[in-house]
């Protein structure tokens, strides 16, 4: 298993190669995914920026998403089609971002209000090739799911920029 600073600078190689960039939006990673890519030397050749939408209020004015609204419509965080709709709209809001990458979930030691249980996350990426995935870890230690999402996370980026290297999508 690769550590996620591995996965950070594999995603980083792979988007200087391609001249791309990409931009994040996590939540119960805590910025652990940011924090991989911009441990990377050259890093803002790539790396546009990042939001930690964490609650509410933060998932409005980062990503201008009105939660009330997807709600109506079914649509809840920690799900993906809202993990897919936060990569998206991440990713529009910056023109110049190649892809956008997101995470949400509960990393513990509880669930979410939602019913999902603690180590429970979806995360997607969207540009060029777009994905979605669940995780979910079996654990209720906050700190290793943190890690797990982030891993899981940009695992998901690494395979999107090798794939479309190879023209896969």
């Amino acid at each position: 298993m690769k550590s996620v600073f591995d996965l950070g600078a594999r995603a980083g190689a792979l988007l200087i190669a391609r001249d791309e960039t990409v931009v994040v939006a996590e939540t119960s990673a805590g910025g652990l995914v940011s924090a991989a890519l911009l441990a990377v030397p050259g890093a803002s050749t790539f790396y546009i920026g990042g939001a930690i939408t964490y609650s509410l209020d933060s998932i409005q004015a980062l990503a201008g998403i009105d939660m009330k609204a997807l709600r109506a419509l079914g649509i809840r965080s920690s799900s993906e089609p809202y993990a897919e709709l936060l990569a998206r709209t991440i990713r529009s809001k910056h023109s110049a971002a190649t892809w956008g990458l997101s995470e949400t979930g509960a990393a513990g030691p509880t669930g979410n209000r939602y019913g999902d249980p603690a180590g429970h996350t979806c995360y997607a990426v969207d540009g060029p090739l777009s994905k979605v995935r669940t995780l979910r870890t079996g654990s209720a230690d906050r700190s290793t799911n943190m890690w797990a999402f982030a891993e899981a996370t940009l695992g998901l980026l690494v395979e999107s920029l090798e794939e479309a290297n190879r023209g896969v999508g």
